[in-house]
């Protein structure tokens, strides 16, 4: 019955990641382009930032599991029924519940920290560049290159040679 809370905060922590439904312009529904202008900038960090956490989560877990029974192992006076995955003998003792507790919470502690990296990277970029921004002097002409979608490129005036 203890996995049953576990399993709810799990849950929860999908829901809360479900997004409202947009309604879809005609002209751009089957372009595969999505504008984020309408989101303030706080969503769209925070979006990515659950992207991340839950893409860096299962190798946050194997590196978490790894690192963990070595240090297992290495407590326990390198006693064999302590051995790691690649080693495991036959009477081998298996992770108690609060060890694998321990590794699960070990590896989300992982992947947020990995998240948090990547949102400091990211705002420090953005800062970086409004920083440049704001020290050009007033008039200069700010070029933005964005690549065109297939859509956009066939209106694009053609390069002159």
């Amino acid at each position: 019955m203890k996995i049953l809370p576990l399993c709810v905060l799990l849950f929860l922590v999908a829901a809360w990641d479900v997004r409202a439904q947009v309604d879809i312009d005609p002209e751009m529904a089957g372009t595969g382009h999505f504008d984020m202008t309408g989101f303030p900038q706080w969503t769209i960090d925070l979006r990515r930032g659950s992207i991340i956490a839950f893409g860096a989560f299962p190798f946050a877990y194997l590196a978490s599991v790894f690192i963990f029974d070595w240090f297992r192992v290495a407590t326990n006076d390198w006693d064999r029924r302590f051995a790691p995955w690649p080693f495991y003998p036959p009477g081998r003792i298996g992770h108690s519940e609060a060890d694998q507790f321990r590794i699960i919470g070990i590896g989300a502690a992982t992947s947020v920290v990995i998240a948090v990296i990547d949102h400091g990277i990211m705002r420090s970029r953005r800062n970086r560049a409004a920083r440049e921004a704001r020290a050009l002097a007033p008039g200069t002409p700010i070029i933005i290159r964005t690549p065109l979608h297939e859509e956009e490129a066939a209106f694009a005036e053609p390069e002159s040679p």
